[in-house]
């Protein structure tokens, strides 16, 4: 399984107990669907994904997942994997609908404006704001626009196409 293929799950951060049981940080808005995963696929050294399987799964404290996996039954195994990275296949992301989406699922959507018509190209969204924010690729210039209820108004996968309405002057800035 190649690393393009998968989504961040969260990451190993402590041991739960001497069987070799550990916490997970997820980095997901429902925690409760990976409640009774199978299997993982845990980032080790030199960027490899390594499958895991589970033998037990579940909740801890809302936002940390409780995992027994079938390949780490002591301290000396879970410190071994301690600080590494969970992932899933994109295949594994539940379906979202509306105007719900997925970063990466809009990577190469068209970002078309109330005022400005047709903007660019989404090529990345910048996450590590405290505001998400789309790149938006228009004639070897970058535009970013942010993501929130305000500018965005209609998500149209059919087309490959977001609709937006940016505050005035915002497309300007970039284009003018």
């Amino acid at each position: 399984m190649r690393k393009e293929d998968c989504f961040y799950l969260g990451k190993i951060v402590s041991k739960y107990s001497f069987k070799g049981e550990v916490l997970v940080k997820l980095d997901a808005d429902e925690p409760e669907i990976y409640e009774n995963m199978e299997s993982v696929f845990v980032l080790m050294k030199g960027d490899i994904l390594v499958p895991f399987f589970i033998d037990r799964c579940r909740l801890h404290k809302s936002a940390l997942l409780r995992i027994d996996f079938e390949e780490v039954k002591d301290e000396a195994a879970a410190n071994r994997i301690m600080g590494h990275q969970l992932y899933l296949p994109l295949s594994a992301l539940p379906k979202l609908e509306g105007d719900k989406f997925y970063f990466h699922e809009v990577i190469g959507f068209d970002v078309l404006d109330d005022v400005h018509g047709n903007i660019g190209k989404i090529t990345g969204v910048n996450d590590t704001t405290s505001q998400a924010i789309f790149e938006i690729e228009k004639d070897g210039k970058e535009i970013l626009v942010p993501i929130i209820d305000e500018i965005l108004k209609k998500v149209d996968r059919e087309n490959k196409a977001i609709h937006v309405r940016t505050p005035e002057g915002l497309v300007d800035l970039y284009l003018g």
